[in-house]
């Protein structure tokens, strides 16, 4: 029978010229977020189910990979159920491996701690262009700074990431939970109702007013004044300036804490000085069940939804100490930038073609005096087959130019690949 070799469904490989455009972004992004005193660390791919399942990652959980104990049977009672069989799963995000990551290390690390992670995480979702049940996350975090330092110094240092992997136009959109939750409560949403009041919100750039008005008073059985008020409240606050910002908000949310106001208008002041666009939004929700402060996102006019996203969540990391801890974190969605950057040109790259008669010492003595001389990519390549379907190859390999290197013959200056 013939073997499938097609990677797992949800998965993709990935070849070596998508590689070396995702290290290449991976690495201008590592540079910027180390010049802003963020350090890497590594946590693993796996995580007891227990954590991965306390209510920290929102709906993620619902896609969680699970894993089986070691040393079960080969088979089971029929009543067993599946929760008895699992002890770890993989990770969905790095937000919560970060938390235990620092429960643990905190007496070591610096104060505040600023990390940095990049690394797979999964997700069972439903396979589709853009999304993968295998993806890499690139996150940064502050950990330990209340004021809005923190969220101030996250949105800097990831919009200079992305300007420095070519990414221009971006936008900044700002909002915070706790402005979102005295919004609901002035335009008369119960207390209940609140988490599906946020959620049909969050759907307006896709329904519009009419499809908002219209769940609202169906499905999450709203007055039709109150989804009248809310509309009115979110319209008054769009598109409004830093030095607006701390004014319209008091008026427009009257029973918003005053804290809320001065660190929203002192957020929106630090984005003004920034060489990019930002707004405050009103519907911005985001899914996480965690977020308790400001939270924020950038698009770019090329791309479908954010490729950037965070908030501050500082009640997270004491679910594990007992003791609340402020944080805040910002995550590159690393594989929708990827499909934005532009290729690099091809580097230099010289194959050395040596016949079958030429010793193996001689072909890579050759290659590595060309790699001292030229700086560039030099490989050893053996002659074979139609010599200009192989120069072919080698051009679609990457390849762009090369030495033929025969027996007893000085092998002469490296030609350009596409000109022989």
């Amino acid at each position: 029978m013939k073997t499938d070799n097609s990677p797992a469904r949800g998965t993709r490989d990935l070849l070596p010229a998508s590689v070396a455009t995702r290290d290449r972004v991976l690495g201008l992004i590592q540079d910027v977020y180390r010049r802003f005193g963020y350090q890497r660390i590594e946590t693993p791919a796996l995580e007891r189910i227990e954590r991965l399942t306390a209510g920290q990652g929102g709906d993620n959980e619902k896609l969680l990979f699970r894993i089986l104990r070691r040393g079960l049977d080969e088979r089971l009672p029929a009543e067993t159920e599946v929760n008895g069989l699992v002890d770890m799963g993989l990770r969905y995000d790095l937000t919560v491996p970060l938390t235990r990551f620092y429960s643990q290390y905190r007496a070591e690390l610096p104060q505040p701690f600023r990390s940095f992670q990049f690394g797979p995480v999964w997700r069972a979702e439903r396979p589709q262009k853009g999304r993968y049940r295998q993806f890499h996350q690139c996150d940064i975090d502050v950990i330990g700074e209340a004021s809005v330092l923190a969220e101030a110094e996250l949105i800097e240092a990831t919009t200079a990431a992305l300007a420095a992997v070519g990414l221009s136009g971006t936008t900044v959109r700002l909002s915070d939970r706790r402005f979102l939750s005295a919004l609901a409560t002035a335009a008369g949403v119960p207390q209940d109702a609140h988490a599906g009041f946020f959620v049909t919100v969050d759907k307006l750039d896709k329904i519009g007013w009419d499809g908002v008005t219209a769940e609202l008073t169906g499905d999450r059985g709203l007055d039709a004044s109150v989804a009248s008020a809310a509309r009115e409240k979110i319209e008054a606050l769009a598109d409004l300036p830093a030095d607006k910002v701390a004014a319209v908000l008091a008026d427009v949310v009257p029973g918003l804490p005053s804290d809320v106001v001065t660190d929203l208008a002192t957020t929106a002041e630090c984005l003004a000085g920034l060489p990019c666009s930002w707004a405050f939004d009103p519907t911005l929700v985001r899914g996480m069940g965690y977020y308790t402060g400001q939270i924020f996102e950038i698009t770019h006019p090329d791309a479908a939804g954010s490729i950037a996203g965070g908030g501050r969540y500082d009640e997270l990391i004491g679910r594990s100490i007992g003791t609340d801890v402020p944080a805040c974190g910002f995550s590159i969605g690393f594989e929708r930038i990827v499909d934005l950057v532009a290729a690099e040109p091809p580097a230099d790259r010289v194959a050395v073609l040596y016949e079958a008669d030429v010793p193996v010492p001689q072909a890579l003595a050759v290659a590595r005096r060309l790699r001292e001389e030229r700086g560039g990519v030099v490989s050893a390549v053996k002659r074979g087959g139609k010599f200009p379907a192989q120069l072919t190859r080698l051009e679609g390999w990457g390849f762009t130019g090369f030495l033929s290197l025969k027996a007893d013959q000085d092998p002469g200056e490296v030609r350009p690949l596409g000109k022989s």
